[in-house]
């Protein structure tokens, strides 16, 4: 039997460089830093004073107030950028003729652990009666997705995963394999976080994973010299994916086809990537061979890039092994330098900006690059993006607790 061919016919998002796709692309476009102080909440006892956060949402621009009140702010944002994405592909809702054919994965690392935190200093203030009633049906990661499948009816395969910072990239490779292999003809893929809270971002600076530069310019540098840790951010990133015959009967827009997918673990260290970058380049060689392309035929690498020291250098190295001495003629960025790390939310947004790519003909820059690390040498398309047309990128995101998700998407072509 012909493979079933996987296709991307919508986009949603909400950044902290710009909401919606139209948005989300000016922002990689001019090379904007969504990275500011914080404001949420004080950090006078906390080492990191940065992130990128999204001070201009508001959910009841996107639905009532009884289903807001009833969602953790990653809920929210996750089923603001669904109704963008649906509304961007054009399709046509009908609960008994497409539901069961149509499913939901989501990928988010905390789910609403911080909503959670709120809750329990309401509950320390002033006793269980000040503890919001859905508590229990907002803070659990498979909220987001169960919203999406409610609002509209899909009844087809539901997965929510939390994988760290894998966690998009992810849930986009799953609903991959569901219409590849026939579960469904269609896949709301969706990504969520929203981790700006005092404990739950403290949490971060105690493992010193995130950076302690106080200046919001110049924080988040990946592959840069002096780069010292990552720069954590909120957003949401919801792709359409359908099955080519589906779309191609509906006469849907096509941005690209998802061609390959990989998943693994390093199985070494919770923080640290395993030093020789085995499990890293297994992925990217599994997600390549079943793209059923060679190395060479990679032209865009969308970079994990995270600023941190170890990350860095080992997606450098292992980036080298995969592509050979091909590698020092494909450009590089990593995105995480204008829209911040939003945990398991990156990938996804990542893959949103990769998707745009191909009809744009436009690679975006890493910014903020000004120190060249002898470590990290490939082209990381310092700080101003270029006009180039690329046929095959390849899309990496590595996680907490060693989990390496890589995703392959190719320009659509019949």
């Amino acid at each position: 039997m012909d493979r079933r061919r996987v296709v991307i016919t919508g986009i949603g998002a909400i950044t902290p460089i710009g909401h919606g796709k139209e948005g989300l692309w000016e922002g990689v476009r001019e090379g904007r830093s969504g990275v500011v102080e914080i404001s949420r909440f004080d950090t006078s006892q906390i080492q990191t004073k940065v992130a990128a956060q999204i001070d201009d949402f508001n959910p009841l621009d996107h639905f009532d107030s009884k289903l807001s009140r009833r969602m953790d702010r990653f809920a929210q944002l996750g089923l603001a950028a669904c109704d963008m994405a649906i509304k961007d592909s054009s399709l046509k809702i009908d609960k008994k003729a497409t539901g069961e054919r149509t499913g939901v994965t989501m990928g988010t690392a905390l789910g609403g652990i911080s909503g959670a935190e709120r809750q329990h200093e309401q509950y320390v203030k002033a006793g269980l009666r000040a503890v919001d009633p859905s508590l229990a049906l907002m803070v659990f990661g498979g909220a987001g997705s169960s919203n999406i499948a409610i609002r509209y009816g899909f009844t087809g395969p539901s997965n929510a995963n939390s994988n760290s910072c894998a966690s998009g990239t992810i849930a986009i490779g799953e609903a991959y394999r569901y219409i590849k292999d026939n579960y469904a003809d269609t896949m709301i893929a969706a990504s969520a976080e929203a981790p700006l809270y005092e404990l739950t971002f403290s949490a971060f600076t105690i493992i010193k994973a995130m950076s302690t530069n106080h200046d919001p310019a110049t924080a988040c540098r990946p592959f840069d010299k002096n780069r010292d840790g990552f720069v954590m951010g909120e957003a949401a990133a919801v792709l359409v994916l359908e099955e080519l015959g589906h779309a191609l009967k509906r006469d849907a827009h096509i941005y690209c086809e998802v061609l390959g997918f990989s998943c693994n673990n390093d199985a070494h260290h919770m923080i640290a990537p395993k030093p020789d970058g085995s499990s890293a380049i297994r992925a990217m060689e599994s997600a390549i061979r079943e793209a059923n392309i060679s190395p060479s035929d990679i032209e865009y690498v969308n970079a994990h890039g995270s600023s941190t020291i170890l990350n860095d250098k080992t997606e450098t190295f292992a980036l080298k092994k995969v592509l050979g001495d091909h590698a020092q003629k494909v450009p590089v960025s990593a995105t995480k330098s204008m829209h911040g790390h939003a945990l398991g939310a990156s990938g996804a947004v990542e893959a949103a900006i990769c998707a745009q790519i191909f009809e744009k003909d436009f690679l975006p820059p890493t910014i903020h690059y000004e120190q060249p690390d002898p470590e990290c040498d490939l082209d990381y398309i310092p700080n101003v993006g270029r006009s180039s047309r690329v046929d095959h990128i390849l899309s990496n995101s590595f996680g907490f607790g060693g989990i390496n998700a890589v995703l392959v998407l190719g320009r659509y072509a019949q």
